[in-house]
C-alpha cells in the first residue's frame, strides 16, 4: 500500500524537466581518464618501444688466435720431455723426443706459443697422432686476451655487431667482484663441431662439453680496458680482482641480444 501511494504520488508530481541530468560521477570521469590515458601510453610502447633480451653461453678467456693442439708425427717411446708447461716458445722449437725403430725423432713446435698442457710422460709409448701438448699462439705476453662465447646457433642472427656482453669468470668471485665487461668483436656464422672447437682451443674434453646439446656458433668478445684495475680489464666493480686474468679460464657469458618491438611478437 505504501509503494503504492508513492507511485501516485510520482504520477501527480510535475516533471522536473529544468534539473540537469547527472551521467556519471566525479569518480567514474577520473577512472575514464586513467584508463584512456593508460591505453595511449601502451599503444605508443607497443610501436616505438622495444624489449631487450640476453642469451646465456658458456666461454673460454683466450688469446685471440686460440690455440692448436700438437701432434706426434711418430710412433715410438717418449725419452725425453724438453719443454716445460707456460713455457713460451718460438716455432720449430723441440717438445719431445721420441725413440722410434729408425732412430729418435723430436717433435717440435708448429708454431710460436706458450705451452699450456703437456700430455705425455718419460715412458709413454705414442701412437702416430696422439696429442702431446696444447700450445697457445701467443706472441708477446702483454697480448690482449679476448674471450670465445659459444652460443646456441639458433641466436646467432639476434646478436648485434658490438653487442654489450657480461662475462661471469669461474676463477673470480662475482658477488664480491662483479662480472667483466666486454663487446662483440665478430659472430662465426658456421657451427662449431667438437673437433673444431678443441682445434682451437687445444683441449678436446671442452670440444666435447661445448658440443654436448648441439653445435653451437663461437663469438669473439673484445675485453673493455681499463689502466685503474688491476686486471688491466673493466668490471662492473670500481676495482674488480686484485690479480691478472690467465688464458683458458672459463666463463659464462651473458650476450645481449637485438631490441626486439613489442608489436612484432603482441601480434598474432
Amino acid at each position: 500500500m505504501q509503494f503504492r501511494q508513492q507511485a501516485l504520488a510520482k504520477l501527480q508530481s510535475p516533471e522536473e524537466l529544468d534539473l540537469p541530468v547527472r551521467l556519471a560521477r566525479p569518480q567514474g570521469w577520473l577512472a575514464l581518464g586513467v584508463t584512456l590515458v593508460v591505453m595511449a601510453a601502451a599503444s605508443v610502447w607497443a610501436v616505438t618501444g622495444s624489449v631487450a633480451s640476453t642469451v646465456g653461453a658458456p666461454a673460454v678467456l683466450t688469446h685471440g688466435q686460440g690455440s692448436y693442439l700438437l701432434q706426434s708425427p711418430v710412433s715410438g717411446q717418449v725419452t725425453a720431455v724438453l719443454a716445460r708447461q707456460g713455457e713460451r716458445l718460438p716455432a720449430a722449437a723441440p717438445v719431445l723426443k721420441v725413440r722410434t725403430g729408425k732412430g729418435d725423432v723430436v717433435v717440435r713446435t708448429v708454431a710460436a706459443g706458450r705451452v699450456t698442457t703437456l700430455a705425455a710422460t718419460i715412458g709413454q709409448i705414442i701412437q702416430t697422432g696422439t696429442d702431446v701438448a696444447a700450445v697457445e699462439k701467443v706472441a708477446h705476453a702483454s697480448d690482449p686476451l679476448y674471450a670465445t662465447v659459444y652460443v646456441p646457433a639458433e641466436n646467432a642472427a639476434a646478436i648485434p655487431a658490438h653487442a654489450s656482453v657480461d662475462l661471469t669468470v669461474s676463477s673470480v668471485p662475482a658477488e664480491r667482484y662483479g662480472v667483466l665487461r666486454g663487446r662483440v668483436k665478430s659472430v662465426d656464422r658456421t657451427a662449431q663441431s667438437a673437433r673444431s672447437i678443441a682445434a682451437f682451443l687445444g683441449d678436446s674434453q671442452l670440444g666435447e662439453q661445448f658440443t654436448r646439446k648441439d653445435r653451437p656458433v663461437a663469438v669473439l668478445v673484445e675485453l673493455d680496458t681499463s689502466s685503474s684495475t688491476r686486471s688491466g680489464y673493466r668490471w662492473s666493480t670500481a676495482g674488480g680482482p686484485p690479480f691478472r686474468l690467465d688464458s683458458m679460464t672459463l666463463a659464462t657469458a651473458s650476450v645481449r641480444l637485438a631490441d626486439q618491438h613489442p608489436v612484432d611478437w603482441l601480434l598474432p
